[in-house]
């Protein structure tokens, strides 16, 4: 996960307890895009991500007085979020591995030329192509690892596994991924991919 000065986010979350709009502010221009992000690709539905997103922020204004002054905020709010896309899946009897693809990839930069945005839509298609099929658990891990930037402990934290059952989950993950991406791509040479199958 993007680390946040400790120092800054101990601060926050101090005045957070105290009820200070500012803080909530700040913490919500860090997380909520990638909060955001996370449950769309998790659970392939835009609506049901606006909808979870707007839940993990209720929770935290809610929780905020209780916060321990340690608390990484982070890790707290990725829980917060998965716990309620797993509440979401049980009261909706939705299988947590459905097929369905969604959209979501960011754009190719503006100052990308041609050739290079029409390359990368087509990779960014298939890795989401292939990152749609993988079951929920094998995905999720994948997600707070390789997109959000979370260590193994922080994902497994967030997860509520072992860090060694975490570890097996993403390298199950990478390998199910990579099998499923167009062989005539060197998925390791390409930069856009390094850090999700490696």
């Amino acid at each position: 996960m993007t680390p946040m000065d400790r120092e800054r986010e101990q601060w926050l979350v101090a005045r957070l307890k105290q009820r200070d709009a500012d803080a909530f502010d700040e913490i919500y221009a860090t997380f909520h895009s990638r909060l955001f992000g996370f449950l769309a690709r998790l659970s392939r539905r835009r609506d049901v991500a606006e909808d979870l997103v707007e839940e993990t922020w209720l929770r935290l204004v809610s929780h905020a007085p209780r916060l321990r002054p340690d608390t990484r905020l982070g890790p707290w709010l990725f829980t917060v979020a998965r716990n309620l896309y797993m509440s979401y899946c049980r009261s909706r009897q939705v299988d947590y591995d459905a097929r369905a693809a969604l959209h979501l990839w960011p754009v190719p930069p503006v100052d990308a030329s041609p050739f290079e945005a029409a390359s990368a839509t087509e990779l960014q298609r298939q890795v989401e192509a292939a990152l749609a099929t993988l079951p929920g658990l094998y995905r999720e891990a994948l997600l707070l690892v390789a997109f959000e930037g979370c260590t193994p402990s922080e994902a497994a934290v967030i997860c509520g596994v072992s860090a060694e059952t975490l570890r097996q989950r993403l390298s199950r993950a990478r390998a199910m991924l990579a099998s499923r991406l167009d062989p005539s791509i060197d998925a390791l040479a390409l930069p856009q991919l390094k850090g999700v199958l490696s």
